[in-house]
Order: C-alpha cells, then sequence, then structure tokens
C-alpha cells in the first residue's frame, strides 16, 4: 500500500498581522483623553444615543462605559439577563457618568432606548426615535409600541435645547446576530440612519459579545483584530447598514466579571472616544 498524500492543515482563523491597529497596552493614554474632554462650550454636553435590536447590549454597554471611568464594577443601567427576546429598557433614560464627587459629572451623557422587534406590538417605534433624536422626548417617557409619541403626550419636549438633541447615533448588534437581523429591523434600522444622516448625526456602531461568538477572541481579546471571521462580519454589517468600517467598532461588554481588564477596557475607550470626537465636531456645527 501506497502512502496516503498528506491532509493540507486548517485554514487558520486568524490574520497573521491584525487587519486594525490597536495600541494595547496604552489604556491610559485614552483614558485621560476622555477624562479631560471638555466641549468648546464649557456648559455644553455631548448626547450619545444607543439604539438596535432587544438583547443587542445597549444597557450593558453604558454599565461598561461606567466601570472603566469609575474604575470598579458598577450598576448605573440595570440589564436583564433573561428578558425573553423582548426590549427590557422601557424608558427613554438619560445617564450621566459620575466625575470625581457624586454631584460632578463628565460632559457626555448616554441615552438608552427602549430595543427594535418585529411587528408593530412591540418595541420602540423608528418615529419614536426620530423625534428624540431632535429632542422631542423628555427624560422618562415610556415608549407605546402601539402609537408614536404625540405632541400631546405629557412626554413630549416641544421646545428641545441643543443638548436635548443628539450629537452621535450609535446602532448596538451582538456580533454573532449580524446574518440573523429580519429584513424587517434592518428596514427599521435604516429607516433610522436615513433620518439621522438628513439631520447630519455622526453615526457609528458597536458589535458586543464578540468574544461570546468567535473562539479566537474568547481565547484573547487581543485577537480581535487578528479574526477573519469578525472581519467579514464587520464588512457584512457594514454592506447592509452602509455604516462605513471605520466607524464600526468591536466591543466586549462587562457581563459576568467581577475585575476590569485592561485589554477590554481598550476597545470600550477606543469606540467612546470616537463617540466623543465626533459628538464634539457634530456640536460645534450646529
Amino acid at each position: 500500500m501506497g502512502n496516503r498524500p498528506s491532509q493540507p492543515p486548517p485554514p487558520s482563523p486568524t490574520f497573521s498581522e491584525p487587519w486594525r491597529k490597536m495600541q494595547w497596552g496604552d489604556k491610559d493614554r485614552d483614558l485621560q483623553y476622555v477624562k479631560a474632554y471638555q466641549p468648546h462650550n464649557e456648559e455644553a454636553q455631548v448626547r450619545i444615543l444607543l439604539h438596535g435590536p432587544v438583547g443587542a447590549g445597549k444597557s450593558s454597554f453604558i454599565n461598561s462605559v461606567n466601570n472603566v471611568m469609575q474604575g470598579r464594577m458598577t450598576d448605573a443601567a440595570l440589564v436583564d439577563a433573561a428578558s425573553a427576546g423582548h426590549s427590557f429598557t422601557q424608558k427613554y433614560t438619560t445617564y450621566k457618568i459620575q466625575k470625581g464627587n457624586p454631584r460632578t459629572f463628565y460632559p457626555f451623557i448616554f441615552n438608552d432606548i427602549m430595543g427594535l422587534e418585529k411587528g408593530g406590538r412591540g418595541g420602540v417605534r423608528a418615529e419614536d426615535i426620530k423625534l428624540a433624536m431632535n429632542g422631542h422626548v423628555r427624560d422618562g417617557y415610556k415608549f407605546n409600541p402601539i402609537s408614536t409619541l404625540s405632541k400631546e403626550d405629557q412626554g413630549y419636549n416641544s421646545c428641545p435645547t441643543v443638548d436635548d438633541k443628539v450629537h452621535v447615533l450609535v446602532c448596538v448588534i451582538p456580533a454573532d446576530a449580524v446574518s440573523l437581523l429580519s429584513d424587517e429591523v434592518v428596514g427599521k434600522m435604516m429607516d433610522i440612519r436615513v433620518a439621522a444622516s438628513d439631520m447630519g448625526i455622526p453615526q457609528v456602531a458597536i458589535l458586543t459579545e464578540i468574544d461570546k461568538a468567535y473562539p479566537e477572541v474568547n481565547k484573547s481579546i487581543k485577537n480581535v483584530y487578528h479574526s477573519k471571521l469578525l472581519k467579514t462580519k464587520m464588512e457584512e454589517f457594514s454592506s447592509k447598514l452602509g455604516i462605513p468600517m471605520n466607524r464600526i467598532f468591536p466591543v466586549k461588554n462587562y457581563s459576568s466579571e467581577i475585575s476590569l481588564d485592561d485589554n477590554t477596557d481598550s476597545l470600550i475607550l477606543c469606540a467612546l472616544r470616537q463617540m466623543i470626537d465626533f459628538g464634539e465636531d457634530f456640536r460645534n456645527r450646529m
């Protein structure tokens, strides 16, 4: 019997060189940049609105940012580990990040919003997100999946200030859910994206749960920009929504951890820094 021909080794799931530059081990630089950020107008603030499908990790991302800025685990935005396909966040909620003492805050704020769902009887309505971008939704308004906020509702802000308006729109989606998005949800996201573009609002996207979706990233978070599958998934998401690759940021939210990790922090800070910069540029044009 002749020797069987040797089988070629399976293709590697990672690139030998990262496809995006990332300065690992330099977390303190980005952290100090964010901590030192001050808007051109000292009394102004950058408002960052997060939206996306149910269970995308919007609230978890806000908690993760708060963790990084506080240097410890926090729970500013409540999350639900078993929402059964429905949005845990029901109200338009504003979150400030504490700076120093409990009465001072960083000049950027987050708005969490009800998740997008299929059908017309669940999830936030795209029209309500458009109203929020224009500053017409008051903090604490409870969304009604059946009807859009009207001028007669108590939750309607008829005279929004520049601070009430959204300065950065962030689309949040789990990395392993990109291919599973229904055409209906994608259509809603595109509708929101077009409206934001018409208003001139800068847009970015964050892909969450990268460690759960890709074994090589779970093995080491530093493999994030070596992962072939993650790069392909980001390209797919960019194609679906039209968001440029350089405005899509993969992150790992804190969920089961009880202590912080510098590399996880670095990815969160990289995304946050871009949001702040884009928001500042937009505010200066308003």
